[in-house]
């Protein structure tokens, strides 16, 4: 074998060895590799976030993580609008816009991705998901610890939203008639072809909406993000234009925010999160609601 083939054989072997994807997305920059950030000078760089369970990360979580109440977070959005209650919330974490922040959960990136996407809202610009999350840290043998990391010295943010990631039920409604909006319903087959109401007085899809379930940009084995090829193929089955300005949704922000980052890995750069979504659009009447909608 030449000394060519033996250098292309050890970087493909290290690729494959270090769990990496065997291509880049093209936003690489929103996600981070275990192995990536097990480095002490890479780590010392980001504040980690743990989004699972209390009792969880006592147990055990990635060195320096700091935990977060997702369930909080997720109750105490609302409508985005309140800018005091989210610098305090922030700040008591030692964030502002500049922090570099990892987010990483055990649910398939669903709470994670929910943090991640509150962040992006309220102004920091470097945030990443840990690819694979505790899952993908354990099954790399990366160091773990039980006990809380030193305490965050406070700070005292301004946090100002970036109003274009959040869109409102206006927004679909009016982008209706023109289709100037193209909207991704990421809920399960049943809720979106209206045969699963859960808890909503109507069930169904909001008119001209592509389907993709968010689970689906997840290896269901590794809770790892599916390669770039195949986000792409599945994006392209779903007739999900990435060049288009895009608005996800779910039942109530969560597994919308998951396919929010799904189409910005994959280079999307106008997308929102309609966060209320079905819990708000299922139960009023000036919404229109399709049955049985084929799904691309």
């Amino acid at each position: 074998m030449s000394h060519w083939s033996l250098s292309l054989w050890a970087c493909v072997s290290a690729t494959v060895a270090s769990g990496a994807p065997a291509e880049p997305y093209p936003r690489a920059e929103l996600i981070i590799e275990p192995a990536e950030l097990s480095k002490p000078e890479v780590s010392r760089r980001f504040v980690i976030l743990d989004a699972r369970e209390r009792a969880k990360y006592h147990d055990g979580h990635v060195a320096g993580a700091h935990w977060v109440d997702h369930n909080e977070w997720s109750k105490g959005f609302g409508n985005g609008d309140d800018r005091e209650a989210w610098s305090r919330r922030l700040g008591n974490l030692g964030l502002d816009a500049l922090a570099r922040v990892v987010v990483y959960d055990d649910n398939f990136a669903k709470d994670a991705a929910r943090i991640w996407w509150i962040l992006r809202y309220w102004g920091l610009t470097d945030v990443r998901l840990l690819n694979g999350g505790w899952k993908g840290w354990q099954a790399a043998g990366l160091p773990t610890e039980i006990q809380a990391p030193p305490t965050i010295e406070p700070t005292t943010p301004r946090m100002v939203a970036v109003d274009r990631r959040l869109a409102r039920k206006e927004k679909l409604l009016a982008s209706l008639t023109g289709k100037t909006l193209q909207i991704v319903d990421a809920r399960s087959d049943g809720e979106f072809c209206g045969a699963d109401a859960l808890t909503n007085n109507r069930a169904g899809a909001i008119p001209g909406a592509k389907h993709l379930e968010w689970s689906d940009l997840i290896d269901k084995e590794t809770q790892r993000f599916q390669p770039a090829s195949e986000l792409t193929r599945l994006f392209a089955n779903a007739g999900i234009d990435l060049h288009r300005a895009t608005a996800t949704h779910c039942q109530s922000g969560g597994r919308a925010s998951v396919m929010v980052f799904g189409l910005e890995l994959m280079g999307a750069t106008d997308v929102s999160n309609y966060y209320r979504g079905w819990s708000e659009w299922g139960n009023v009447e000036e919404t229109p609601v399709v049955v049985d909608q084929p799904n691309y």
